[in-house]
């Protein structure tokens, strides 16, 4: 696999860096002291302009080339999760409850090596956007750093995200022109009817019944109003209610996940979800409130720009590690956003066997670092070639 060797020859410190922030993980925008060593790290590297301070703790830090050129933007997100870490490493989180489940120290150690390289080398036109992002888990951070105006702030044209993928063989990238993953509702309910005895429901007015007619009933909005082929999920995820056996509550909650990748599929599905749910509640004789959260939306990749990621990642891993037209997934991720704003591409690089994303024996693998650095070091470089003399 040819990592570019000055690449491959930071990998230790690469290591270091992603096991330091691997012990200190923090959450949504609270990022602050991650951003601070991040910005440390980026003024020892030598970029030429450090903005922190972007969407509370995000951080655009630039590159210069050698010569006029666009801007590339590259993304690394940096927060982590509220799991309480199993895996018993030495560098495992030191703070209680919370660990980095999902691999983003390790998306920055990634861009860190890149950022190195690329300030060392300088062979290329143009600059480099180095993004560092808050609030991926959760917040939308993402979408705060687009309106924040980041993309004409810093004349970014392009822009390229990875994120790691454990379970896929090791150093193969996987991506795809179009939605890659699917945007992703939330939908809250309360229903309140009347409690009492559960000896005497005739006196009640008893929310449980309605809970479960109302879940059975939204089940039927996919297979019944989406078109088999639009993919879709709604699952119905937690059902909160009742203190004991013989009472009847007066009230209960449920929600659900609700993912699709056409707009209009998720305009039909929230449609329907209130529908059903408002309908069920009249049959009931029950009050019902949802609170429909709009979330992120879905990952488009963009034609040419995903064409020309996986030629670079080719270039890194091989022909046969690159499947430049994967199937789409229904996680989600405010890349999307961004992708919203400029022409660009989101891969998955395998870091091979391991636990899976989110779940609290997660650790990321650390030689996947050299790879990933690799693969956004030749993007810029074969995205703005120095003209040739």
């Amino acid at each position: 696999m040819p990592v570019l060797n000055r690449i491959a020859s930071y990998a230790e410190e690469m290591k270091g860096w992603r096991r330091h922030l691997h012990q200190y993980p923090e959450l949504a925008f609270d990022c602050t002291e991650t951003a601070a060593w991040i910005a440390a790290r980026l003024r020892e590297i030598g970029v030429d302009e450090l903005h922190p301070g972007i969407a509370q703790t995000g951080i655009v830090a630039i590159i210069n080339g050698r010569g006029a050129g666009p801007t590339i933007g590259l993304r690394a997100d940096m927060d982590a999760l509220p799991i309480e870490e199993i895996t018993g490493a030495p560098h495992a989180s030191k703070v209680p409850g919370r660990m980095h489940a999902c691999g983003h120290d390790g998306h920055v150690a990634m861009l860190l090596g890149a950022a190195k390289y690329l300030a060392e080398t300088r062979n290329f036109a143009g600059r480099v956007a180095l993004l560092f992002q808050p609030a991926e888990e959760d917040g939308g951070g993402g979408q705060v750093m687009v309106q924040e105006g980041v993309m004409d702030r810093f004349g970014i044209a392009t822009v390229y995200g990875i994120h790691n993928a454990p379970n896929v063989a090791f150093g193969h990238f996987q991506t795809t022109p179009g939605p890659i993953m699917a945007s992703v509702d939330t939908a809250y309910v309360r229903v309140t009817g009347k409690g009492g005895h559960g000896a005497t429901p005739h006196e009640t007015v008893d929310p449980v019944v309605a809970i479960v007619a109302m879940v059975q009933a939204i089940q039927t909005i996919i297979p019944r109003n989406v078109y088999a082929l639009d993919e879709a999920v709604l699952s119905v995820t937690m059902i909160h209610t009742g203190t004991a056996s013989n009472i009847i509550p007066e009230d209960g909650t449920f929600a659900a996940t609700i993912r699709c990748f056409r707009p209009d599929v998720r305009a039909l599905l929230k449609k329907r979800f209130h529908e059903i749910v408002e309908g069920t509640a009249a049959a009931f004789g029950v009050r019902a409130e949802v609170d429909y959260d709009w979330g992120y939306p879905a990952t488009i990749n963009h034609e040419e720009e995903t064409d020309f990621a996986a030629a670079v990642a080719r270039e890194v891993s091989g022909d046969e590690a690159v499947d430049a037209r994967a199937a789409r997934e229904m996680g989600s991720e405010d890349f999307s956003y961004m992708l919203e704003a400029r022409p660009g591409a989101y891969l998955f690089l395998g870091t091979g066997p391991g636990a899976g994303l989110h779940h609290p024996a997660y650790d990321f693998n650390d030689e996947a670092a050299p790879v990933g650095a690799s693969f956004f070091a030749r993007l810029v470089e074969r995205n703005q070639p120095l003209a040739a003399k």
